[in-house]
C-alpha cells in the first residue's frame, strides 16, 4: 500500500523495470509486470489511515472467517477486515511477535506464485524464533510439517538448522528466519516478512532507488544464493532486490 499510487508506480518502473496495469478493485490498485506476468500488487493507502508503507504478503485460505478467528485464538491481532471486495474478502492482521501479514479468500492471479516464473525470488520471515512462529502459521494457514496429517494438499514443512522452509511440491514458497531465541531482543529490529524480487543487475537497481528517491538498507553484497541488496522506497517501503536464484 503506497501513498501516492502514480509515484510509487514510477519508482518500481525506474528501480525494477515494472510495467502496470489496472484490476478488477478499481483504480486504486494495479498490478505490476514483468515481460506481461504478474509479480506483486501496489495499492492507494487511504489518507485517513496511519499506518506505515510495507510490502505485505496474502496468503490464500478457504475461508477468511475461520482464518482470523484462528489468528485471535492464538493472541495475535486482526487489524482490519474481513472486508468484502469485488473478487474477494480479505483482511490483515498482525503475528504475536508484531509482523503483518494477510489473509485472502477469492479470485487469484492465474499463474502466480513465488520462486516461480517472474513472481517474487522469495518470501522471508525474519522474527526471533522461527520454531515459535512456524507454529503459529501452521496452525492459522492449516501448514502441515512433512508426513502429517491436517495440512493444505501438497504443502509441507520442513525445520532446517535456523530456519522452517514451507514447500509447495518440493518448490519452497516461503522461509521463517530466526535469530538467538535465548538472547535479548534487539530494538532495532522488528519481525517483519520481507520479500525479493528479482533484477538483472543488484548494483544498477541500488543507484536507480537512490535516483528516484529511495535509500539503501544493505549494500549489494554477494552471499551463497546470489548477489542482493536491501532497498526503502520513498514512502519507506523496505524490499531486496536480488539476482542469481
Amino acid at each position: 500500500m503506497a501513498r501516492d499510487l502514480p509515484a510509487a508506480q514510477e519508482f518500481y518502473r525506474a528501480v525494477l523495470g515494472w510495467s502496470f496495469r489496472s484490476t478488477s478493485l478499481g483504480d486504486e490498485f494495479s498490478v505490476g509486470l514483468v515481460d506481461g506476468e504478474a509479480v506483486a500488487g501496489i495499492g492507494a493507502l487511504a489518507s485517513t489511515l496511519r499506518t506505515a508503507v510495507a510490502w505485505t504478503p496474502y496468503f490464500v485460505v478457504d475461508d477468511v472467517n475461520a482464518a482470523t478467528s484462528r489468528v485471535r485464538e492464538r493472541s495475535a491481532t486482526v487489524a482490519v477486515g474481513p472486508l468484502a471486495m469485488k473478487t474477494g474478502r480479505g483482511a490483515l492482521a498482525a503475528d504475536p511477535d508484531g509482523a503483518v501479514f494477510g489473509l485472502w479468500e477469492g479470485r487469484i492471479i492465474p499463474g502466480w506464485s513465488i520462486g516461480k516464473g517472474q513472481g517474487p525470488a522469495r518470501l522471508e520471515l525474519r522474527t526471533r524464533d522461527a520454531f515459535a512462529a512456524a507454529i503459529f502459521y501452521g496452525q492459522v494457514l492449516q501448514w502441515a510439517a512433512e508426513g502429517a496429517p491436517g495440512g493444505t494438499p501438497g504443502l509441507d514443512v520442513h525445520y532446517e538448522e535456523d530456519r522452517v522452509n514451507v514447500r509447495d511440491d518440493g518448490r519452497t514458497v516461503c522461509s521463517l528466519r530466526g535469530g538467538a531465541v535465548g538472547s535479548a531482543p534487539d530494538p532495532r529490529i522488528r519481525p517483519r516478512w520481507q520479500v525479493s524480487f528479482r533484477v538483472p543487475d543488484v548494483d544498477a537497481a541500488e543507484a536507480a532507488a537512490v535516483a528516484a528517491g529511495g535509500e539503501v538498507v544493505a549494500p549489494a553484497s554477494s552471499p551463497p544464493t546470489g548477489r542482493e541488496a536491501t532497498l526503502r522506497d520513498p514512502d519507506g517501503g523496505m524490499f531486496t532486490v536480488v539476482s542469481g536464484h
